[in-house]
């Protein structure tokens, strides 16, 4: 069993200790304010303790140099445009914004506060940004995307479900970054002969009768796309898929930890330490703008052998091997 420990990588290719000292005496006796913004939940946020640290690393402490406002709009997308000028008329110094939804809303109330991306599905197709390389305007940061996830996530769940043939995937309607890996899911699912069973859901409410049509429809398999919706539902999706014999997988460690059999994807803890470096750029006066936008680096594949052992699976030695982590 391995664990990848959180490097810190920052924007840039530096790390927290090759930071001038200077650079951070400059901000001396000022107290700055951050927005932090998600879609989501508070629960459905496991990776902040990692953007804690990270700016910590920086001198950056929460309730001593900086202040941070937390907004969630628990998964209602119709809050999102009302918590967003919040922060504006509270004019933070910068806005760290969760997934997709939560920095276009952002963007929207703003063109002049910066705003950092932590996990953004798709920056460049949904608009947020203008190139990777040079964003441009007041959005810039982490971007969740990275190529052949689907077909990735298929050849795993198949490595311990030989006979798949019908996979049920389950994906937020309302968020684009859901829709790209769908697609991924599908391309992927045609060149290994697997049927592809698509479930929408936009709000919490939608979640079990999603579950209850793929049993209805036979699914040998279950992939929950990671987005703010289905991360705060995932110890329902992975409950109910141990109670009806169906692996399930997800992109993010939580859902393994909540229970899911398997999950495949980047590393959130790493994706918020990195962005912490962005913070820490613009409050040292780097314009967003002049920040290149950065993709994931570190891939987690994490295993949960008692889940496998309830659903009566067995785990190839080879897979294990190639986890970052086994829960047992």
């Amino acid at each position: 069993m391995r664990r990848r420990e959180f490097l810190g990588v920052l924007s840039g290719g530096c790390t927290a200790v090759a930071w001038p000292l200077a650079a951070r005496a400059q901000q001396v006796g000022k107290v700055y304010r951050i927005g932090f913004f998600n879609a989501g939940t508070s629960a459905g946020t496991p990776a902040l303790p990692a953007l804690l640290e990270g700016l910590k690393q920086f001198g950056w402490i929460e309730g001593n140099n900086i202040i941070i406002e937390y907004r969630y709009a628990d998964n209602r997308v119709e809050r999102l445009p009302g918590l967003a000028a919040q922060l504006v008329r509270l004019n933070v110094d910068a806005i760290v914004a969760v997934g997709t939804l939560a920095p276009l809303a952002a963007k929207q109330a703003t063109s002049t506060i910066p705003i950092v991306m932590t996990s953004a599905g798709d920056p460049l197709g949904s608009g947020l940004i203008a190139s990777l390389a040079r964003p441009g305007g007041n959005v810039t940061g982490l971007s969740l995307m990275a190529p052949d996830l689907g077909g990735k996530r298929l050849e795993l769940l198949r490595q311990i479900v030989p006979g798949l043939a019908r996979v049920a995937v389950v994906w937020n309607a309302a968020n684009p970054y859901p829709r790209l890996v769908l697609k991924q899911t599908e391309n992927a699912a045609q060149q290994l002969k697997i049927e592809v069973q698509s479930l929408e859901v936009r709000v919490p409410d939608d979640v079990s009768s999603a579950l209850d049509a793929a049993v209805r429809n036979k699914a040998d398999g279950l992939i929950s796309v990671e987005d703010p919706l289905t991360q705060s539902q995932r110890r329902l999706i992975a409950d109910f898929a141990i109670n009806n014999r169906l692996p399930a997988m997800s992109g993010v460690r939580d859902f393994a930890d909540a229970g899911g059999l398997l999950s495949y994807g980047p590393d959130l803890g790493d994706l918020y330490q990195r962005a912490a470096g962005y913070v820490n750029k613009i409050l040292n006066g780097a314009k967003p703008s002049d920040l290149p936008v950065e993709q994931p680096t570190k891939f987690e594949l994490v295993i949960n052998l008692k889940t496998a052992k309830a659903l009566g699976l067995t785990v190839p030695m080879a897979l294990q091997a190639s986890a970052d982590a086994i829960i047992e």
